[in-house]
């Protein structure tokens, strides 16, 4: 399994991530973190806040399509695993992400820059668990 080493488009994708983040936090005083933007959509406090997380979650999921209507290509996306692997792979997630009071993009994005001690435990306990991942997928497993 090869690894595309894409500077320029990821370091676009850093910067649109970071702003969205700032906005959301000028504008409504709220954490980007897209787990606790998915989990406030299933029990939101109330109207308005569903209606943002909403929007944003819409933003997100027709990225894509965006990209189509602007580039005229349609963005190219491969899944080199199959349904269980994902499946199992959204479960862990989800049990990471309660057990580490935050997903990646909350604690990464914006708790590590407001130097959130929690975060700056978080974000490197997900480093390393990424990089033994990828080690043992690679290396050990042969994948």
């Amino acid at each position: 399994m090869e690894t595309a080493f894409t500077p320029v488009a990821s370091t676009l994708g850093g910067a649109l991530i970071g702003l969205a983040a700032v906005m959301l936090m000028a504008l409504r005083g709220r954490i980007f973190g897209a787990t606790g933007l998915v989990a406030g959509l299933l029990r939101p406090a109330s109207r308005g806040d569903f209606a943002w997380r909403a929007l944003l979650l819409a933003g997100m999921v027709t990225g894509p399509l965006v990209y189509r209507l602007l580039f005229g290509t349609p963005m190219e996306l491969t899944v080199p695993v199959g349904p269980l692997a994902l499946v199992l792979g959204g479960l862990l997630v989800g049990i990471g992400v309660t057990y580490g009071s935050g997903c990646t993009s909350g604690h990464g994005v914006c708790g590590l820059a407001r130097l959130s001690p929690r975060s700056l435990v978080a974000v490197p306990v997900f480093m390393a668990s990424t990089a033994a991942t990828v080690f043992v997928v690679r290396h050990v497993l042969g994948a």
